[in-house]
């Protein structure tokens, strides 16, 4: 085009045209391979989404279900349980067997992969377990309802979520079937040391909180962990599980927190995964996994004067510090 342009065979006007032309057919055809590319993206979309909706639930409820001891009584009792995921060929846990009495405190401790967050999933029954049991006032969990047998448990995993809602919805969020009694939302945020922070925002409780809608306030990653706290501490369960519930917490919050943490259990049982030896000390037993298996047990004092796998883990952290 520039060269008839130049030798007068195309106008000035001509070659501008053309170039024109030329760019805004480039610009469709981008348009067009990027609708396309968008297109061929939200078709792999829906179809995993529709393969997740036709998912049939792996746990099976009861034709008959047992009703769940409220209160609990005896506690809950695992017995040579083994598992492993339906996709791996590895056996993540390896006969594990202990007891959870009523009232009583006890930590689950190892390496990163021995199966400490498994176990709690398989005591909440988001798995069956591949053998073994897990009786509930010795009731074997299967008999129950899993609905009416996760809500006896307040969990808060590692990875917790972080509602973009008002502080009230976050808390509230742990137990849905309670009405929103704005006493009990504030004693739980009492009791998780966030109280103060929530108040000190614009509409206190009313806040909408993270930065996906306008006009909200982000927390810290220790204040949202004190908040996910909170949240545990409003559900009324009987078994309170708390993985890692420290980790973004400062020291000084951490001791806090633990200086009354069985005032704040009120009588009910925790099972605590950490890898922060101060908090798991306080635990009435400590549960050493290694490789799947347990290869400890028993009180902080015990386990140290044990001078075995627990012991080892300590020494290294306190040398870390």
């Amino acid at each position: 085009v520039c060269v008839r342009t130049v030798s007068g065979a195309l106008t000035l006007g001509a070659m501008v045209m053309f170039v024109q032309a030329f760019q805004k057919g480039a610009g469709f055809l981008g348009q067009l391979l990027g609708g396309l590319s968008d297109l061929y993206e939200n078709q792999l979309f829906l179809t995993q989404f529709f393969r997740f909706m036709t998912l049939a639930p792996a746990i099976d409820t009861p034709l008959n279900p047992l009703p769940v001891p409220t209160p609990v009584q005896a506690g809950l009792t695992v017995e040579h349980l083994n598992f492993r995921y339906p996709a791996g060929e590895q056996v993540v846990l390896k006969d594990i067997s202990f007891t959870l009495a009523p009232g009583e405190v006890v930590a689950l401790v190892g390496d990163n992969g021995t199966g400490k967050t498994t176990l709690v999933k398989l005591l909440c029954r988001l798995y069956d377990p591949n053998s073994g049991s897990i009786t509930l006032d010795g009731q074997d969990i299967r008999g129950f309802d899993p609905v009416d047998y996760r809500r006896r448990f307040s969990v808060i995993f590692q990875d917790f979520i972080q509602y973009q809602l008002t502080a009230r919805d976050n808390i509230q969020f742990g137990d849905t079937a309670l009405s929103a009694d704005t006493e009990a939302i504030k004693k739980a945020a009492a009791k998780a040391g966030v109280a103060k922070t929530i108040d000190a925002l614009p509409m206190g409780y009313d806040t909408v909180l993270g930065k996906l809608f306008d006009n909200g306030r982000e927390l810290s990653v220790g204040q949202w962990q004190k908040l996910a706290l909170a949240r545990a501490f409003y559900r009324a369960a009987d078994i309170v599980v708390l993985d890692e519930p420290t980790s973004a917490l400062d020291v000084k919050s951490e001791y806090a927190l633990f200086q009354v943490f069985r005032e704040l259990l009120d009588g009910r049982s925790a099972l605590i995964i950490s890898h922060r030896f101060s908090t798991v000390r306080l635990a009435d037993r400590i549960l050493v996994l290694e490789n799947g298996c347990i290869v400890e047990s028993g009180s902080h004092e015990q386990l140290m004067a044990l001078e075995g796998r627990y012991a080892s883990m300590v020494c290294t952290q306190a040398d870390r510090n």
